[in-house]
């Protein structure tokens, strides 16, 4: 089973061209799309999101994430093995939250290469590929050549930024909820969000921040966009 997470976007032409590179080396293959909005070239912001998200990915699976905006550059090609699970992906903190979290991890660096490598679009040429390779247990055909850490480590510690903002307009963070004291009112612009437990104890068109099923902090509003009332966007810190 393979996981696509990028910021590649589900009305371009790029998700496609991964996924028929996929099929084509791994015709047995699961494919999920698990996120094509991550918040395009803030990769700290996406790698708390990748992280969240890859609580819920089951072991034995690999997940090919891309967010990219070096690519091309100097950073390495990597696939890390945590917790049993395999992430592809470039070594620019990406998946570096993810390894930080996780009871055990491997990293890799992948020496295979493509006997066409583009320089702006590894997601297909070399990064889906690979990841058929581990997901078809191939892995001497990836080339991966263990290493002691990643090059770019942003830290389990958590992130008081928003990272993502759905279609509703809510806001989610990278803050475990878990941390943060259900007396404690997050602080916005200037005004202050509460916290109630779920949209129906709070009036319509109030603002409040609650634990969301990923078990982030999520600033929303009874049926209204948070966005529009409060003006965020992912990389505005929170106070």
């Amino acid at each position: 089973m393979v996981f696509l997470f990028t910021d590649f976007g589900t009305g371009d032409l790029y998700v496609g061209q991964v996924k028929a590179v996929l099929h084509q080396r791994a015709p047995d293959a699961q494919i999920v799309d698990l996120l094509h909005e991550a918040p395009a070239f803030n990769v700290k912001a996406s790698a708390h999101l990748l992280s969240a998200l890859a609580a819920r990915i089951p072991a034995g699976s690999v997940t090919l994430a891309v967010v990219d905006p070096g690519v091309g550059g100097a950073r390495d090609p990597v696939a890390v093995l945590a917790d049993g699970r395999w992430i592809v992906g470039p070594d620019n903190g990406l998946i570096s939250v993810v390894a930080a979290r996780a009871a055990k991890h491997e990293v890799h660096t992948i020496e295979w290469r493509p006997e066409k490598l583009t320089a702006s679009f590894h997601g297909r040429d070399l990064f889906a590929p690979v990841a058929a390779m581990i997901e078809a247990g191939a892995r001497k055909a990836a080339k991966l050549k263990k290493r002691a850490q990643l090059a770019v480590r942003f830290g389990p510690e958590d992130l008081g930024e928003i990272v993502y903002v759905d279609h509703y307009g809510n806001l989610l963070t990278g803050m475990r909820a878990g941390t943060v004291p259900r007396d404690r009112a997050l602080v916005i612009n200037g005004r202050k969000i509460p916290y109630a437990q779920t949209y129906s104890q709070v009036q319509p068109g109030e603002v409040f921040w609650y634990e969301n099923s990923l078990g982030l902090v999520e600033v929303a509003a009874n049926s209204a966009s948070a966005q529009q009332l409060l003006g965020f966007r992912p990389g505005n810190p929170l106070g």
